[in-house]
């Protein structure tokens, strides 16, 4: 299973950072740090009934897929990905950090948040308590929790730790008996996502939000993940419940990424067409090094 050997990697991977001098370091980071936007508030104002709240994606490989494009190999700036996506109308950035498996490091998350002023979710495998001081520091606004991943303890400690450094959660479930765990033991949060792929095939099925959706409380923001394509995909997560759709690869691996934000979310072109005609496709430039 993919998801297990990413967690055995990444737990691998943060003992080799285990230091008090690294948490202090990150601590003094977080200190200079600005007060992190409100993630949930932006989606919460982007979201109408005829299209819902976009949370764009900047993702350069996957484990199963490899690069998300093939020039990437080359040429890859995660910031000119995310000045597209908010040109025409996310609402939000999700930043892959994880270097092994997605490469994604931290520094794409700092140069976004700096560089583009969305908030921004630092989308990362969460097994340690030290990573939530790293998404902070890095200008994480907020943070993903995947249930399948952890266990009750986790779960309810992990949550606790985002707040208590002021971060938004999203919290991600697969199954009915993840929506009630989320629901029983975290009754307050507030951003409940629904992924669409099977975590053991990679295979995705929209009628995943379909059949989850209908546990979720109506005072809940539903995040519908992976597998949307085109707005016919909108159409049907926007009646099932959800407000919020998380897209990646649909948006990467289109010949146009601004007609294919506008058409997912039908809204119109930016005015600026001279503009859009030089930048509208996935800008692609040498990235700069990653410092983790």
């Amino acid at each position: 299973m993919i998801l297990d050997r990413i967690l055995e990697h990444k737990k691998a991977e943060l003992r080799r950072k285990e230091s008090r001098d690294y948490l202090t370091s990150l601590k003094r980071q977080i200190a200079d740090q600005p007060s992190p936007l409100g993630f949930i508030k932006a989606l919460e104002a982007a979201y109408t009934p005829d299209s819902p709240a976009l949370i764009a994606e900047v993702k350069k490989a996957s484990p199963s897929q490899g690069l998300m494009r093939p020039d990437f190999k080359d040429r890859f700036n995660p910031v000119e990905i995310a000045q597209m996506y908010k040109k025409h109308g996310a609402a939000s950035i999700s930043v892959l950090t994880d270097q092994d498996f997605f490469q994604g490091c931290l520094d794409y998350l700092a140069q976004i948040k700096d560089q583009v002023g969305l908030p921004t979710l630092n989308k990362e495998f969460m097994v340690d308590d030290i990573q939530f001081y790293e998404a902070r520091a890095y200008g994480a606004d907020a943070v993903l929790l995947i249930v399948a991943a952890l266990d009750q303890v986790q779960l309810e400690d992990f949550y606790a730790i985002a707040k208590g450094l002021e971060l938004d959660v999203l919290i991600e479930t697969h199954h009915e008996r993840e929506i009630d765990r989320v629901l029983e033991r975290i009754p307050q949060a507030k951003l409940i996502g629904i992924n669409n792929r099977d975590l053991k095939t990679f295979s995705t099925d929209l009628a995943i939000t379909n059949r989850l959706a209908k546990r979720v409380p109506e005072d809940k923001l539903i995040v519908s993940e992976s597998g949307i394509c085109k707005r016919e995909d909108v159409e049907k997560i926007l009646e099932a419940g959800a407000k919020v759709i998380l897209v990646g690869e649909s948006l990467i691996r289109a010949d146009n990424t601004g007609e294919q934000i506008q058409s997912l979310l039908a809204t119109p072109q930016p005015d600026d067409e001279g503009e859009k005609a030089t930048q509208s496709t996935c800008l692609l430039y040498t990235s700069p090094s990653p410092r983790d």
